[in-house]
């Protein structure tokens, strides 16, 4: 009986070479000749090795574990198609996609081996994947927008009907949709799906199908089982995951009838590999980012649970630095465009401050009018830009003060430099560009708003740490009732 080796979101995971380490040692004690090794995108960036390598740091990983399958996730084109073109023609998986176009509208890829759909032999079965990206990639990625997404669920369904056709044993999705695996569960038929994009872990059936996510970072491999008696996965983690994989350690859902036989495996007897590890700190020697910036005293904490709960430190530090570098009215940072990962803490250099906003995108400012200002903190709420979970806090401030009512959705209170938004002033507001191109997170925001460019954000960062340090605390930005 098959089984399949999943992992998915690793993204930052190559900044620390020695878990990447152990994760490609924990994924090669897992494998064998019944086995095979699949992602669910953004497993090439972000990160600080990615942003130096463009993303050619996760090809010393594929190669580490022999890597299978592989699909497309938003961050895959950080660096423009041209960079993930040349990157899939020299990896060592097969690139399924079914549903993301090249410029000129034809399959992306092609050229470089990318497929709709492959069929994998083992252990005596024939295995059909696909793989579908989410469509709004061209939006969340600003170097993806000359690209084109078909619908996901419509290009799903033919793979899945040639597939059938082909007459293999099972049909396995590689999805990078996040949320939307819910509805491919319930327009396809498929065995399982292997899904990725939404950073918390899942183990659930959904309309009779099996969906698995791992989480963030190269914390966990979900190891998938196909027989006749159905499907049924098994959860491996690396010790010593802190909560920096981005979601709160459990699974949404169990299985029915037993059939979710999630269990922890104990990394810490897992063989690290070694020749992984070298390549990698080869890379970081080479990048130039050790400097030190200034010292955290007080551990800035950036997992999810931290920075989607609403105020934190290291959003504050975020914020104000936009501030002070573009002499605005308000800082603005989305909860999304901080990656999780450890807390700044002691010596920090520039590359912990890259691993914190690993996007090669400038601070900008865009003129807002109050009203429209206003709008932006509403859009902070998850309830409200249904983005994400409904529960996360979508923003950070600086020079303003926001209170909002998470039952009510409402926003009870605002204010900038002391006093109440001015529905009819202009405010300079300095946030990251990616907000400009994205409907997902703060959609008042768009191009029209752009004002003026500054630095790009990390180093925006590096300078602000220079000048003030690397300090700030939670000083009541940002209020909810439960906070209260």
């Amino acid at each position: 009986m098959p089984r399949l080796l999943h992992y998915s979101d690793i993204e930052n995971v190559y900044d620390d070479p020695e878990r990447a380490g152990r994760l490609a040692g924990l994924v090669s004690s897992l494998g064998g000749p019944d086995s095979l090794v699949v992602g669910s995108g953004d497993n090439t960036s972000p990160g600080v090795l990615a942003l130096v390598s463009k993303g050619r740091q996760a090809l010393d990983f594929f190669h580490a574990v022999d890597s299978d399958v592989e699909t497309f996730g938003n961050h895959d084109f950080d660096y423009g198609p041209d960079a993930t073109r040349q990157l899939v023609a020299d990896a060592p998986q097969t690139w399924v996609s079914a549903n993301v176009r090249d410029e000129s509208g034809e399959r992306f890829g092609r050229n470089e081996g990318v497929t709709p759909w492959t069929v994998e032999s083992v252990a005596g079965d024939d295995i059909g994947f696909f793989g579908v990206t989410d469509p709004t990639t061209d939006s969340l990625n600003p170097m993806a927008a000359e690209l084109g997404f078909d619908d996901p669920y419509e290009a799903a369904e033919r793979a899945v009907s040639d597939l059938r056709a082909e007459g293999v044993d099972y049909v396995v999705a590689v999805s990078h949709l996040g949320a939307g695996d819910d509805e491919l569960a319930k327009r396809v038929d498929v065995d399982a799906i292997l899904g990725g994009h939404v950073h918390s872990k899942r183990v659930e059936y959904v309309h009779d199908t099996l969906l698995l996510r791992p989480g963030v970072n190269g914390w966990t491999v979900l190891e998938l089982t196909l027989d006749d008696e159905g499907a049924r996965a098994e959860r491996h983690e690396l010790d010593g995951n802190d909560g920096g994989d981005g979601g709160d350690g459990s699974d949404e859902g169990d299985a029915p009838n037993g059939s979710d036989e999630s269990g922890t495996h104990d990394g810490s007897d897992t063989v690290v590999d070694e020749s992984l590890v070298a390549a990698l700190r080869s890379r970081l020697a080479e990048s130039g980012l050790d400097s030190v910036v200034g010292e955290a005293q007080t551990p800035m904490q950036r997992t999810e649970d931290v920075v989607f709960g609403g105020e934190c430190a290291v959003g504050n530090f975020v914020a104000d630095a936009y501030r002070w570098a573009a002499d605005a009215d308000v800082g603005l940072q989305n909860s999304g465009g901080i990656r999780n990962g450890p807390a700044l803490s002691g010596e920090v250099t520039v590359a912990d401050l890259v691993s914190v906003v690993p996007f090669a995108e400038p601070v900008v400012v865009a003129e807002l009018t109050g009203e429209e200002l206003l709008t932006a903190f509403r859009q902070a709420a998850g309830g409200v830009v249904d983005f994400g979970e409904p529960h996360w806090w979508h923003g950070h401030v600086s020079g303003a003060t926001v209170r909002w009512d998470d039952e009510r959705r409402e926003l009870l209170a605002a204010r900038v430099g002391g006093e109440p938004v001015d529905t009819d002033r202009l405010y300079r507001v300095a946030t990251a560009e990616y907000l400009l191109h994205s409907d997902h997170e703060f959609p008042v925001v768009s191009e029209r708003h752009r004002a003026g460019e500054f630095g790009i954000q990390h180093e925006i960062l590096a300078e602000y740490a220079r000048e003030f340090g690397v300090a700030a605390s939670v000083e009541g930005r940002i209020r909810r009732p439960a906070d209260d």
